[in-house]
């Protein structure tokens, strides 16, 4: 047993009042999110505007590469962050700095060889994805230099997320400040070639990102050996870095299912494309700008999910199941004050909003304006889901959320599509964000209420494996899992 992990960037979320506790570790987290989300578009235009339309669609062919990797990367980072909270909570930091190790020595494992094979497939890659002929070079070039920095991007999200499960969510937000404006000032520079610097085109583009990832990573590191804060590893304890066995199979077992949800998230992002691909050009192109808009409405969810999971898997490993009712119930108030009254606003605003995206097209508009009247309160729902997922996660429940988003993604939302669209024409497309949105959180308050997630063991003795895999084979018939969703 150790310390805790207060007091030097790790903050103990298992006392105190909880409702002032958990809007000041979200807050730094949404903030960091919605910076994420600026740096992208911001590069984007950079892109488009000064190397044209053949650039921007390069780099949106291999940013889903990227997407894809992220995905896992954030499975694997999730499954840490509720092991370094569980360990956290219940005041024993050599455990935290164990998972904390093993994660991210298998992150730097996993980002070498990515950056290996990725350099070397990315031309399979590219064709694989269909990528236009005309985009074709300019996305290789763009995907490689991506690809030679991957090792420190995955590790700066893992070293981040592993932060967060200490209780730290102001040093993320720091560095993703540091990342954004260093890749912000670099973009321009290095597309265009401004001073002594040449013009390297989309390459520079690519640069900017790998440099923003690399002096992140380095000032990270610096900053939390130079604050001694809780998860550095010193001396004896290096040795955690070469992932341990027990360690991997909380890593492997969990991570993936939190990485698959993210991809069927996706996956059925891209379903949807095609449907609306469908109704013609005026629908498709309003349905990119409303999108853009519902991008920033998924923030809080994903946000308050992340802050209430952390904060749940700190108080499951101090015992504090009292207080687990209580933090999903403010979880959940905060998420509906902030989403709803960002509804209100969207509501209110949507011309100006929507004619940045599409200009004085007004027939755009009006079908962006449709969308968003029947849609936009959906993110509430879905919010409120994320909210249950997030705390089921902090005791290790990973599979029931994943088979619930699968079923109400594809089967309620495309069922309610196919059924209706006869009747409905394209409003079924936009209703069907509600009904598999209300079909997700009622089966989720179905999992949630049952209780059944409260007795799965995430954290046991690696010598009680027997005794673990009785209580998982109860907890997650779906599948065996080992020692979020």
């Amino acid at each position: 047993m150790s310390g805790p992990a207060s007091g030097k960037g790790g903050k103990d979320l298992t006392q105190g009042p909880i409702a002032s506790t958990l809007l000041l570790f979200a807050v730094p987290t949404l903030a960091s999110n919605v910076l994420q989300s600026l740096n992208g578009s911001i590069n984007a235009i950079w892109v488009g505007r000064f190397l044209g339309a053949q650039a921007l669609a390069a780099t949106a062919n291999a940013n889903i590469i990227m997407f894809l990797m992220f995905s896992v990367v954030f499975g694997f980072g999730m499954a840490s962050t509720v092991v370094i909270a569980q360990s956290v909570g219940g005041k024993d930091l050599d455990a935290a700095r164990r998972a904390f190790g093993t994660a991210v020595g298998f992150c730097s494992i996993l980002g070498l060889g990515v950056a290996v094979a990725g350099w070397i497939g990315a031309p399979v890659l590219l064709r694989l994805l269909a990528t236009p002929p005309q985009a074709y070079e300019l996305a290789l070039i763009y995907l490689r230099v991506i690809f030679f920095a991957m090792p420190a991007t995955l590790l700066v999200v893992m070293i981040m997320m592993g932060l967060r499960g200490a209780g730290d969510a102001r040093t993320p937000l720091i560095f993703m400040i540091v990342s954004v404006a260093i890749d912000l000032v670099l973009n321009p520079v290095l597309i265009l070639g401004l001073g002594p610097i040449p013009a390297f085109g989309i390459a520079g583009s690519a640069a900017a990102t790998a440099a923003a990832g690399f002096i992140s990573l380095i000032g990270v590191v610096a900053f939390i050996y130079a604050r001694d804060m809780p998860l550095r590893l010193r001396g004896a304890e290096l040795r955690y870095l070469w992932p341990a066995r027990d360690q991997m199979r909380i890593l492997v077992g969990k991570g993936l299912p939190m990485g698959l949800q993210m991809i069927v998230m996706s996956a059925s992002g891209l379903v949807m494309i095609g449907l609306v691909n469908r109704e013609g050009l005026l629908v498709t192109a309003a349905y990119g700008a409303a999108q853009q808009i519902w991008t920033y409405l998924q923030m809080p969810a994903m946000a308050m999910g992340a802050a209430v999971s952390a904060m749940a898997a700190q108080n499951v490993g101090a015992g504090r199941w009292d207080r687990i009712s209580r933090i999903t119930g403010y979880g959940m108030g905060y998420l509906l004050a902030v989403t709803s009254a960002m509804v209100v606003v969207i509501l209110l605003f949507h011309e100006p909003l929507l004619s940045l995206f599409l200009g004085d097209n007004q027939p755009a508009i009006d079908a962006a304006w449709r969308m968003q009247l029947l849609a936009s309160w959906s993110f509430m729902l879905f919010g409120c889901t994320m909210i249950l997922f997030g705390v089921m996660r902090a005791n290790g429940v990973v599979v029931a959320p994943l088979l619930i988003l699968s079923f109400t993604l594809f089967v309620v939302r495309l069922g309610f599509y196919e059924l209706s669209y006869p009747a409905l024409g394209a409003d079924a497309l936009w209703l069907s964000f509600p009904v598999g949105s209300l079909a997700s959180l009622l089966l989720a308050w179905a999992v949630y209420a049952q209780g059944g997630w409260r007795k799965a063991k995430l954290m046991v003795p690696v010598h009680e494996e027997e005794c673990r895999e009785s209580v998982n084979s109860e907890t997650e018939p779906a599948g065996r899992i080992a020692p979020v969703g």
